[in-house]
């Protein structure tokens, strides 16, 4: 961005622009939130001193984008989780962590394994059949899943070893032997031999991969062999994850990680080791980045456990229903070394655990959001800009001209006097504001015109009210609105809602 569109963006006025096309938004995240100065302040500072935040507020008025925008300032993760088989005590499976350099390496030696992917053309024919690409019968290729060949309609099969064509049942035990070799696992390998190019005989291997073919020579079966020697492990969390975790809602096992359910019980031929079904959780995910909950209250009990993580930095992984066979596994000290970014209105404070207020107190900030701003030019420019991003992130409404960008100010400068009883102030409730442009949008698209204008805005205003202003105009008001929708039998019948709203009034037993 040059130096001009920089003064342009950060010091525009209204009358500078003809419509939202020419606002100039910011690259940088956090300077998209509109009138939240303090509390983006305090974003910056938790992101550079990795503490904790507890953003305070009424709905729309931008907890999450400042939770999701500071994930944007965080470092990229450098560690990547690995669980590892324990064979001496295969329920109690090992963590490792490895840093990018050891990933990196790791990858390299993986790569040099994996052998080469052909096409099913490129093997011989003979390969081509065992492995379910090659009908034996026309010759036509297609994918290993399809048993019958589509051109001929032929079992792929027929004509190998004692299925030959003819047999009556050909087509049924080509199906039969498929499945056996499936459950016996040879037709997804092949293995042979070939002349190298020093005319000495190797072996070779093919395997399925998906639609194409793996081939393996001599030198990939040795580093593959080299690395079947190294205990068995999984990748439980990514080094190129994405650093922003929502966790909002999550059930317990969402939060906290699970163990899978094996029904044979993590037998080692039969099952699956129980270090393979270990699943991390949201805590675990967020390692080196920002987890965020909106309404905390909602967890309940869940947040000791947010609490545990956050002090420890570390946190154990078991299966959590009794009667499943992961019950018996558990990971410990699992990392879980995050930015914990909560979100709650105001009158669900009291129904935080008080020793979760205290951690992040005392290793963060709590923040009340504002709701208002100063009815200043620079902050209607601050308004142009959130209408200008509301347009671009939706996508599917056009550009504001400037009169309805003017227009819908003056319906933020109503509401901040009608909501928050401020006068001379924008309001900062900007998700109702938002759904206003967008309604706006919807009404200038359905019209056939291309720019957003003040008669949009205008018609939006009406028909973006919420549904307690329409039963008000409508009836009067909420009571009555109520009184008119209940039936003929809740009002002659008993019901105990109907029998409070009749008599609450003018019957003080509506209070026994």
């Amino acid at each position: 961005m040059t130096e001009t569109e920089d003064c342009l963006r950060k010091n525009f006025r209204i009358s500078d622009i003809e419509t939202t096309k020419d606002v100039i938004l910011p690259k940088e995240p956090l300077e998209r939130v509109i009138g939240q100065d303090e509390a983006v302040t305090l974003a910056r500072v938790a992101t550079m001193q990795r503490r904790h935040l507890l953003l305070v507020g009424p709905p729309g008025t931008g907890k999450s984008m400042i939770a999701q925008a500071m994930s944007f300032h965080i470092p990229r993760p450098s560690e990547e989780v690995q669980i590892v088989h324990n064979p001496e005590n295969p329920e109690r499976p090992f963590v490792e962590v490895k840093n990018r350099v050891d990933v990196s390496r790791e990858n390299d030696e993986k790569g040099s394994a994996e052998g080469e992917i052909i096409k099913p053309e490129d093997t011989p024919s003979k390969v081509a059949e065992e492995l379910g690409y090659r009908c034996t019968k026309c010759g036509v290729y297609s994918p290993p899943n399809e048993n019958t060949c589509p051109s001929c309609g032929v079992s792929k099969l027929a004509g190998m070893g004692k299925i030959t064509p003819g047999n009556p049942f050909a087509d049924i035990m080509g199906i039969v032997e498929i499945t056996i070799n499936k459950m016996a696992g040879g037709k997804e390998r092949v293995t042979t031999t070939r002349r190298n190019y020093a005319g000495k005989e190797e072996v070779v291997v093919y395997e399925r991969a998906g639609d194409k073919i793996r081939f393996l020579d001599q030198k990939a079966l040795e580093k593959r062999r080299a690395f079947e020697k190294i205990r068995p492990r999984k990748v439980l969390i990514k080094l190129e994850r994405n650093p922003f975790v929502l966790a909002t809602g999550a059930s317990e096992t969402e939060l906290l990680g699970d163990v899978r359910h094996d029904p044979y019980g993590g037998h080692p031929q039969l099952g699956t080791l129980p270090y393979d079904r270990v699943v991390a959780g949201c805590i675990h995910e967020a390692h080196e980045g920002v987890l965020f909950i909106d309404e905390i209250p909602h967890l309940g009990n869940l947040q000791r456990y947010i609490l545990t993580a956050m002090q420890e930095k570390k946190f154990p992984i078991s299966g959590r229903n009794p009667q499943s066979a992961g019950a018996s596994v558990k990971v410990d000290a699992v990392p879980c070394d995050f930015i914990f970014v909560g979100a709650c209105n105001i009158q669900d404070l009291p129904s935080i655990l008080s020793p979760l207020r205290s951690r992040i107190a005392g290793a963060g900030y709590e923040v009340l959001l504002e709701t208002t701003m100063k009815d200043t030019e620079e902050n209607q420019a601050k308004l142009a800009q959130f209408i200008a991003q509301e347009i671009v992130i939706d996508k599917k409404i056009p550009q504001a001209a400037r009169g309805a960008v003017e227009a819908v100010i003056n319906v933020a400068k109503k509401r901040a006097k009608e909501i928050d009883n401020v006068d001379n102030a924008l309001t900062l409730r900007l998700r109702e504001l938002g759904g206003l442009v967008r309604a706006a949008g919807d009404i200038c698209v359905t019209t056939g015109e291309d720019l957003i204008r003040v008669i949009h805005v205008e018609k939006a205003v009406k028909r973006a009210k919420v549904a307690e202003e329409q039963i008000k105009e409508k009836y009067g008001s909420y009571y009555s609105g109520l009184a008119m929708d209940i039936s003929h039998s809740q009002k002659e019948g008993t019901s105990p809602y109907n029998y409070w709203h009749k008599h609450i009034h003018d019957d003080k037993r509506g209070y026994e």
